[in-house]
């Protein structure tokens, strides 16, 4: 249960970061317009990466074991200069810009979608590197890490999809976006302290 929570909580830290695909993903919602469709396509791509990250580093990790110890302090490097830089961006809050785009077609979205998916280097520093070396501080229970990494990606993508219109007048707030870093600092945070101090 502890692995899982920890996994849903740095999930969402890592996700709920303003970036091109989530901008893109609320903008469909914004416009009613095959929102599914990348809602999808973002969600299984997750879902495949945290699952390579995991038994891809674990392969690793058994044939050399003190690459654990290296992936361990990289990820707690990696997670405060993440909180270090949601913190900063609190300070100085922008509201995301986003308007609708009436037209495309399933085929433009689903390209679009999956080129800012795999495309996008930050993915695999997020998902393949971080959580998997983070899955793999948990042994045995890294596989309740993923699901709870995978429920967190899911469940953003969906509720940011498919309730964009409901969030419209929240996201071009600044206010918000300042909140939203705070937590996603803070919590960034508290997961570098749990995965720095927690036994291999």
């Amino acid at each position: 249960m502890h692995a899982a929570l920890t996994g849903l909580c740095t999930g969402l830290s890592l996700i709920v970061a303003i970036g091109a695909q989530n901008a893109y993903v609320l903008r469909l919602g914004l416009g009613g317009e095959r929102v599914g469709i990348a809602v999808g396509i973002c969600a299984l791509g997750d879902l495949v990466l945290i699952s390579v990250g995991i038994a891809g580093i674990g392969r690793l990790v058994g044939l050399a074991p003190w690459l654990l110890e290296v992936l361990r302090w990289g990820g707690v490097a990696y997670l405060v200069l993440f909180a270090l830089g949601s913190l900063r961006r609190a300070l100085h809050p922008g509201a995301l810009e986003v308007t609708s785009a009436p037209g495309q077609s399933a085929r433009v979205i689903a390209t679009t979608t999956v080129a800012m998916t795999v495309l996008n280097p930050h993915v695999y520093l997020d998902t393949v590197v971080l959580l998997g070396s983070i899955a793999n501080q948990f042994g045995s229970q890294r596989w309740w890490f993923g699901l709870g990494a995978a429920t967190a990606s899911v469940g953003w993508f969906v509720g940011l999809g498919f309730g964009a219109r409901l969030a419209a007048p929240l996201v071009r707030r600044p206010s918000t976006w300042r909140v939203i870093d705070v937590v996603v600092g803070l919590t960034m945070v508290a997961v570098a302290v749990n995965v720095a101090t927690s036994p291999l």
